[in-house]
């Protein structure tokens, strides 16, 4: 309960306040759960073997600020719509999107814990279309509740993770679009290992087996926030081709995730333990 009232009152102080307030709350994120630097900082380690420490940590201090921005714009999600959205988020290669969908087999859309994935899916939802995210249940069924509210008030539906096949298949038949995070440590049982910023990394192999057993159309989309413009572009890039090699298809999905990470690094989450499942007989990392 208290930490369902702790969440109700950042996400209100958030939708009255100015957006940098976002920004102090990740600030206090970093002070208060000092392991998620260290694990960033062991990540970046890894990564960028050829930066300093220094240039390390500012990559993290980027990491927070992203976090901060993504608070802001998702606590203010009951105030967007149609009229006002634009104000917070454009497009980029919508013209991507659109061709996929003409294949008239669904779409795939690829994204990672980079940028604004909570807005992207929201903004989409309410500048062109709805689309199905799939999502796994926060542990904290009442916070869960309060987040499945924000997600969904632009018409998006909602796929939870452990019954996701069906609802999947069912999406793509109708040539609906599903959105999908693609950059999180799985077992090796669920996936496979690929070249992760020269690193291997089990990436899960659901979404390219679904491409190859459907003929979805894959493409990666990712909110980037632009400084210039002041605020975040919706960027849908060219359709990755499906070979149905699961190892290949795999990797050429995370060779893309990885170009787009090195032009925005300060924007992935890199507090997340991305290689945590090893190679057999490789040491742990963390």
């Amino acid at each position: 309960m208290i930490q369902y009232l702790a969440a109700r009152f950042v996400l209100w102080t958030l939708a009255h306040a100015p957006p940098k307030l976002g920004l102090f709350y990740a600030k206090l994120l970093d002070l208060g759960v000092p392991r998620l630097r260290r694990i960033a900082m062991r990540n970046l380690e890894l990564a960028y073997p050829e930066k300093t420490q220094a240039e390390r940590a500012d990559i993290v201090a980027g990491v927070f600020r992203s976090i901060g921005r993504l608070l802001a714009a998702f606590a203010r999600f009951a105030q967007l719509d149609r009229s006002n959205i634009e104000r917070w988020i454009g497009y980029e290669g919508l013209e991507n999107y659109r061709q996929a969908k003409q294949q008239g087999r669904g779409v795939l859309v690829a994204t990672a814990h980079l940028g604004n994935w909570e807005l992207s899916a929201f903004a989409h939802g309410w500048l062109t279309e709805p689309m199905n995210i799939v999502i796994r249940p926060l542990d904290n069924p009442r916070i869960d509740r309060l987040v499945e509210e924000r997600r969904s008030l632009s018409g998006n539906r909602l796929i939870e993770k452990w019954d996701s096949a069906r609802s999947i298949f069912r999406a793509l038949h109708d040539n609906e679009a599903v959105g999908v995070l693609i950059d999180q440590n799985t077992s090796s049982q669920e996936g496979a290992f690929v070249d992760f910023f020269g690193v291997p990394a089990c990436a899960n192999t659901a979404l390219v087996r679904l491409a190859a057993r459907t003929g979805a159309a894959v493409i990666p989309g990712f909110a980037l926030w632009s400084p210039d413009q002041r605020r975040y572009v919706l960027r849908f890039y060219p359709q990755i081709p499906i070979t149905g090699d699961v190892q290949r298809d795999t990797q050429a999905l995370h060779a893309g995730l990885e170009n787009v990470v090195r032009d925005y690094p300060d924007q992935w989450l890199w507090i997340h333990r991305r290689w945590k499942t090893r190679p057999p007989g490789d040491p742990p990392i963390y």
